[in-house]
């Protein structure tokens, strides 16, 4: 599995920017997780939003419900975050993931990950 992650750039505060990751090396990604974690300079890498390919169920760290929408296109095989009201402390590289069991999602261990995206939030 592979993971292309684009979109990311320079904001300012209450501000919006959409992420997408594209993903290739499977016929079908029905069985399998993706979405994203973050990682701010000095912080631990941080779980940030998850959908289930198959079925769309997603999942939201608390810090973005509300503000950040998740979503896949099965046609193209891409997975897209829409931030809208974004804050200086979403300032982050933004990294797309994939697997297919949630237990490596609850671990904060997808098996496949994208390049990052960096996000910067201007106050």
């Amino acid at each position: 599995v592979q993971l292309q992650a684009s979109g990311g750039g320079l904001v300012q505060a209450g501000g919006f920017l959409r992420l997408s990751c594209a993903a290739s090396g499977r016929t079908t990604f029905s069985s399998y997780r993706m979405g994203w974690f973050r990682q701010a300079p000095g912080k631990e890498r941080e779980f940030v939003a998850r959908i289930l390919w198959n079925g769309g169920a997603t999942s939201y760290a608390d810090s973005v419900k509300g503000r950040f929408t998740i979503s896949r296109d099965g046609a193209k095989n891409t997975v897209d975050l829409q931030m809208n009201s974004l804050k200086p402390e979403d300032t982050a590289i933004y990294y797309c993931a994939a697997d297919p069991e949630l237990s490596a999602w609850i671990r904060g261990r997808p098996a496949y990950w994208g390049q990052g995206t960096q996000v910067t939030v201007s106050s």
